[in-house]
């Protein structure tokens, strides 16, 4: 399984495109794909297993959301004032 999610990796440049998220703002796709890869990494961790298929998500997020943002999320993080649930 890890060399699938490797080879898919490999071939994503950007954000694939989500029905979900049809606008021209994709501010709510970015938010999503980053909690989306912070839970992935909270999970794995936690099991102690490799965080290699988290990977997609975190590839995704970084693709499309301004560096500003998720700056911004980091530091809240930090500070445990992250409004997303983890």
């Amino acid at each position: 399984m890890p060399d699938n999610i490797q080879e898919k990796l490999a071939k994503y440049h950007t954000a694939v495109f989500d029905a979900r998220f049809h606008n021209t703002n994709q501010i709510k796709h970015c938010w999503q794909n980053y909690l989306n890869d912070q839970r992935c990494l909270k999970a794995l961790t936690a099991k102690g297993e490799q965080v290699t298929s988290c990977e997609w998500y975190h590839k995704m997020y970084k693709s499309m959301c301004p560096i500003s943002q998720v700056t911004k999320w980091d530091e809240h993080q930090g500070a445990k004032t992250f409004l997303g649930k983890l």
